[in-house]
């Protein structure tokens, strides 16, 4: 008789009002073994992981662990059968030390503070994880919190780790000590279980791969030594993937934005972006690289206007904005992309109408009353020009899948015909085909004349779209590259504050 798979979900169906997230799905994951979960936005692999997790219910279907069958009610009994979730947004208390978020609700009700942090210190060690265990949250990058989030479900000794893009958020370099940690959690004997849109890292990390689309399993356990990633996308979407050229070299025009010696401070009140000039060109695409927390955010919510400017100027598209307000800049001709779509871009609780037409509001007054038909009118046209697949447009926006939230957030930006786009993160977590669809649009900007500032930790995205390539650490541009000629390990040695090129 065969040894029990670590994880054998079958026929798994969950069923939400009017959506079926999940269809007779299975999944079957050995122990000691990084498994990847494949699909597009909205294929069912969050459902179908959080069914596993214990967050959801399913309608029907089997869950087996280790050969045993079991019916969760809730999170907890999941962690009790020794399965832990780290999800793609963290769940941590900024205000608590390393430390306390890792024992928060599984510790003793009186710790000794020395005593709790040798032992999380001690876990970190074991599995690669460098951390210190005293520092508060608060002043960590996003993948220090990432470990942090790891280390919560191994103190609480969980066999199979659930990891929910955990690459979304991290450097090429973070990204390679995630794969590092994730195999020695293998090596050990736990189970990792490893959703993802970025099929190299698939390719580098796992060892077998389901694929899902429509919330079926279309290909279970593929070796993924035995494939390749056009395979693995192919799968994904049902036909030959496709991807974003480079857009053909042309000439460009006037500079449309301007910083010169731009300081903005950080949420700690400390100096994130100093002596900074740039400028982007009408039909040009500025890339910015680097590793996270060197002053992108900073830079992209100052020239937006969303946070204030210590000293230096902004001027778009001629006009000195430095001190202006959003709208005012959005007037003026800017359009925003934020890298947190949900927290800064979109209003989750607000309909689709809602959302479409929060910068265009006052043009579709009668008097101080807007007109329900042309909110409805204005959005069905963002709609259909920019591809988003949604519900009933009255209804709340939180139950759009990552790739529709971005096309209804960049079409809002772009319907407004800005001189100047500042995209932060624009793909982030999207899959295959929501890549290429942001990716054009970026392109089609750029040949009508926008002058594109793109902010990306995707090294590929920013060497296919880039016209110049320019590279940031600790507030500064520390280097620029032509992307066609460039060499990888140049602009690596300058995101680490190396040689310049």
């Amino acid at each position: 008789m065969s040894t029990p798979f670590a994880v054998d979900l079958i026929d798994i169906w969950k069923r939400f009002p009017g959506v079926v997230a999940n269809a007779g799905a299975t999944l079957q994951v050995k122990q000691g073994s990084i498994h990847a979960v494949l699909g597009e936005n909205g294929a069912g692999k969050s459902t179908l992981m959080n069914v596993l997790a214990g967050m959801y219910r399913p309608d029907s279907g089997e869950i087996r662990i280790g050969g045993s069958q079991f019916w969760f009610r809730s999170p907890s009994d999941a962690l009790a059968a020794g399965i832990g979730m780290v999800h793609q947004e963290f769940k941590l208390v900024p205000s608590f030390t390393v430390a306390e978020n890792v024992v928060l609700g599984s510790a003793d009700r009186i710790i000794r503070r020395s005593s709790i942090e040798s032992q999380v210190e001690a876990l970190a060690k074991q599995f690669g994880l460098n951390i210190d265990p005293a520092r508060p949250v608060w002043q960590l990058s996003m993948g220090e919190r990432q470990r942090v989030e790891i280390l919560k479900t191994l103190w609480r000794n969980a066999q199979i780790l659930i990891m929910d893009e955990p690459t979304a958020v991290l450097t090429p370099g973070e990204a390679e000590e995630l794969g590092s940690v994730l195999r020695e959690m293998a090596n050990t004997g736990r189970s990792v279980i490893f959703i993802s849109h970025k099929l190299h890292e698939v390719k580098e990390f796992s060892d077998e791969a389901t694929v899902l689309r429509e919330g079926k399993t279309v290909a279970a356990s593929l070796r993924v030594e035995d494939t390749d990633t056009s395979k693995l996308a192919g799968l994904m979407v049902g036909s030959s993937p496709v991807t974003t050229d480079r857009p053909p070299d042309r000439e460009h025009g006037p500079s449309l934005l301007e910083v010169r010696g731009l300081e903005a401070l950080d949420d700690r009140y400390l100096s994130a972006v100093r002596d900074f000039n740039l400028d982007v060109h009408s039909g040009e695409i500025v890339g910015i690289a680097g590793v996270s927390g060197n002053g992108q955010r900073e830079l992209a919510q100052a020239i937006a206007g969303l946070r204030p400017v210590k000293s230096g100027t902004i001027t778009i598209n001629g006009d000195d904005l430095t001190h202006a307000l959003p709208v005012e800049r959005f007037r003026a001709g800017l359009g925003y992309v934020p890298e947190d779509r949900l927290g800064v871009g979109l209003a989750p609780r607000l309909s689709v109408i809602e959302n479409a037409i929060l910068r265009n509001y006052k043009q579709l007054r009668q008097g101080p009353l807007l007109v329900e038909e042309k909110m409805s009118t204005y959005c069905e046209d963002i709609v259909n020009k920019f591809g988003v697949r949604t519900g009933p447009l009255n209804e709340p926006i939180a139950g759009l899948s990552g790739g529709n939230l971005q096309r209804l957030l960049v079409g809002r930006e772009l319907s407004g015909e800005p001189k100047v786009l500042v995209a932060a993160q624009p793909t982030r977590g999207l899959d295959v085909q929501g890549v290429k669809a942001i990716q054009d649009l970026l392109v089609a900007e750029r040949a009508a004349g926008v002058a594109v500032l793109l902010i990306s930790e995707d090294l590929d995205e920013l060497l296919t779209l880039s016209d110049r390539l320019l590279v940031m650490h600790s507030g500064k541009i520390v280097g620029e590259f032509d992307p066609v000629n460039a060499e990888r390990q140049d602009i690596g040695a300058a995101m680490a504050g190396g040689a310049q090129g």
